[in-house]
């Protein structure tokens, strides 16, 4: 079993988020809580495999919650969850050491894949792609932009800087939350390119929505 925190300070999205997660054979709800003060001790006295963390909350931050595990070197996974998609917060998030990035408005089994991938030491930020991307992808009028259906697989790293280009992140931006270099973006944004055989960025990010991958 996956133990797991949540830790949110709006009680009937806990009460939600910890009642759902319990249906789940492989998650364990085994902690929660309604604010995020003195976290790390609260943490050592509830060791869990993974922490659901809300961004926005009174007093304590997500984001200070998250400064404070890390600086504490606490063996935790920990997945933030925000209500709305905020460039810097997610860069921040990011840079700070946060496992993963999702809005609450993903579905239930969104939520409970993250969780396992974090279980197993991956990560997973899906922040949502920009508005004009989105519709594009979307139009009904718009034409076929793509001729194959096959395509060469993203590894994991390729699908976090997918991701992290769909949400309108420049490689600058990349190198830096991740602790690359800009020249390892650049190729392996490259890379995804070319493994999905199309031209530009906007158009790896269009793919990856078709694909699913996004």
């Amino acid at each position: 079993m996956i133990k797991v925190a949540v830790v949110d300070d709006q009680n009937l999205v806990l009460e939600g988020l910890c009642s759902l997660l319990a249906l789940h054979p492989d998650l364990q709800v085994s902690a929660q809580r309604n604010h995020a003060e003195h976290i790390v001790t609260w943490l050592m006295a509830n060791p869990v495999d993974v922490l659901v963390l809300d961004v926005r909350m009174p007093t304590v931050s997500g984001i200070d919650a998250l400064r404070e595990i890390r600086n504490a070197k606490l063996p935790v996974a920990v997945m933030l969850l925000s209500t709305f998609d905020e460039h810097e917060l997610v860069l921040k998030s990011i840079r700070l050491g946060a496992d993963g990035y999702l809005r609450k408005d993903i579905s239930f089994t969104v939520l409970t894949d993250a969780i396992i991938a974090l279980s197993q030491g991956q990560r997973w930020l899906q922040p949502a792609v920009t508005q004009t991307i989105a519709c594009h992808a979307s139009g009904p009028n718009n034409p076929p932009l793509y001729e194959f259906t096959q395509y060469e697989t993203l590894s994991l790293s390729e699908l976090e800087i997918l991701r992290l280009v769909a949400a309108g992140f420049s490689n600058a931006e990349i190198a830096e939350a991740l602790y690359k270099s800009a020249g390892t973006v650049r190729n392996q944004v490259s890379a995804i390119l070319a493994k999905l055989m199309v031209r530009d960025r906007t158009r790896a990010v269009l793919r990856g929505i078709e694909l699913g991958l996004i």
